[in-house]
């Protein structure tokens, strides 16, 4: 059997420290003169006690190392308890949710999906606003640290191809991985600081200009708004777009510059796929939009360029009704949003590296077709590419594929239509935050579905902020037999 102490340890630690940051909502709150502060006091109490609890009572089977088996049940378990306690402002608090609405909206604030089910925004005391916000920058930087240190670890979904002794581009330059921690840490932090500072430059008023800021960089999209990004500034649009592509970058990239050395950054792969994609994208619907009202605007580019960076770095936000635009844009988006930005980075989805090892691999084979008595081999960057990598990433793809189909049936089963159940099993799975169509759409929130389907794409937020194998790994007997 696994020994769990070690496990219990860490997420009792873990638990009582996301109480802790309910006392800044609390004070909040309280400042404001809410009534609304309890709900955070009596949260932060039980959570407290229960993590705190739950690490002494583990604490005789702490290890100097955990197996990779308690690996494993550590970072997926991590992404089961936070929400459940995460949950506890909902419910006790001033939107006075239930138990499936308060789970989804702490699971997806944690997983940085951006799928709400509150209505009613601007209504909400403060308190409230942040703690949405908090959830989202705690799981932005929580999201990096395991895609930095643990799975590639874990060797799960072509990770490995991460590991820093093992990648040229990343390998002797870099420090241990609780200095990356700590440096990425950092990097964390500032680009919130200045994102918060340059919300604020374009008008924003301070609150609104921290929570969008930790909102951003986590790339998670909830707003203080029903209206999301609609009635913000122009200048605030292109704002967020630039802090959307910088938290779509591999973090690890802005540690190497702060060490001296910026050239990675400027020939990563996976940065150039990004941008590459981006721009692609953002022709093509402009010059839909341009031919089809024969008349070429800067609101009509401003606003493409904005939901095509939001989409495929899978923040969630719109300054735009785009399922106003015609069938292709929609199109476009959905399938954007199943590309996703870089690993290592706060973004979601897919991920553009594992497109590009799909297309080596590809290329590859056609050339293997084409000489037959030729060795040809994937390369990454200039890297070989292993055996075991390009398996890594064929299972992902049919795991996704797989998974995707079958919550959209589950969708179905519910009673959705049919674009509802796709594109939201789409955005969950994928993190990406809005659907499509005129329920769960850019105009739109998930609060009028059933809660059966609440429940699935809590379940499809919860495996695909983990990479899908992860989870699927442990689902599994053998994991569980000795």
């Amino acid at each position: 059997m696994i020994d769990l102490r070690p496990v219990g340890y860490v997420i009792g630690l873990l638990v009582a420290s996301l109480g802790a940051t309910m006392v800044a909502p609390m004070m909040l709150d309280l400042w404001d003169g809410s009534s609304n502060w309890m709900a955070f006091l009596e949260s932060a109490i039980i959570t407290i006690l229960v993590g705190g609890l739950m690490a002494l009572a583990c604490a005789n089977g702490v290890t100097n190392r955990l197996s990779l088996r308690q690996t494993f049940l550590l970072t997926t378990m991590v992404w089961l308890a936070l929400p459940l306690f995460g949950a506890l402002p909902f419910i006790l608090g001033a939107t006075a949710a239930d138990t499936t609405d308060a789970f989804f909206e702490a699971m997806s604030g944690l997983t940085t999906t951006g799928s709400t089910v509150i209505t009613h925004l601007e209504a909400l005391p403060r308190g409230i606003l942040l703690w949405r916000g908090m959830l989202q920058w705690l799981g932005g930087i929580g999201i990096i640290v395991v895609a930095m240190v643990f799975l590639p670890e874990l060797r799960v979904g072509g990770m490995q191809i991460f590991r820093s002794e093992g990648f040229d581009t990343m390998g002797k330059i870099l420090p241990r991985a609780a200095e990356i921690s700590s440096s990425i840490s950092t990097i964390y932090v500032g680009l919130t600081v200045a994102c918060a500072f340059s919300y604020s430059a374009a008008g924003m008023v301070p609150f609104d200009a921290i929570v969008h800021a930790m909102t951003t960089i986590a790339t998670g999209g909830m707003a203080n708004t029903d209206s999301s990004f609609m009635n913000m500034s122009p200048a605030a649009h292109y704002i967020a777009v630039v802090f959307m592509i910088l938290a779509a970058t591999p973090f690890v990239r802005f540690v190497q510059v702060l060490a001296g050395t910026a050239q990675p950054l400027f020939t990563d792969p996976q940065l150039r796929g990004l941008i590459g994609v981006l721009v692609v994208c953002v022709l093509l619907i402009t010059s839909w939009l341009w031919g089809r009202e024969a008349d070429f605007t800067e609101t009509a580019f401003r606003e493409t360029l904005f939901n095509v960076t939001s989409i495929l770095t899978g923040t969630g936000y719109a300054n735009a009704d785009y399922m106003t635009w015609g069938a292709f844009p929609v199109m476009m988006f959905f399938f954007v949003g199943l590309v996703g930005g870089c690993a290592g980075s706060t973004s979601c989805s897919i991920k553009i590296f594992r497109y590009q090892l799909l297309f080596a691999s590809i290329k590859s084979q056609i050339r293997q077709i084409h000489s037959p008595h030729g060795v040809f081999t994937p390369r990454y960057d200039g890297t070989p590419v292993s055996e075991d990598v390009l398996n890594s990433v064929m299972a992902f793809f049919v795991a996704f594929l797989i998974m995707l189909g079958g919550i959209a049936v589950l969708l179905g089963m519910t009673g959705l239509d049919f674009i509802t159940s796709v594109s939201g099993a789409a955005a969950a799975l994928a993190n990406i935050g809005p659907g499509l169509g005129s329920t769960i759409g850019p105009a739109g929130n998930f609060e009028p579905l059933n809660d059966p389907a609440k429940w699935i794409l809590s379940f499809a937020m919860f495996i695909g902020r983990l990479e899908i194998m992860v989870v699927l790994t442990i689902l599994t007997a053998k994991f569980w037999r000795n």
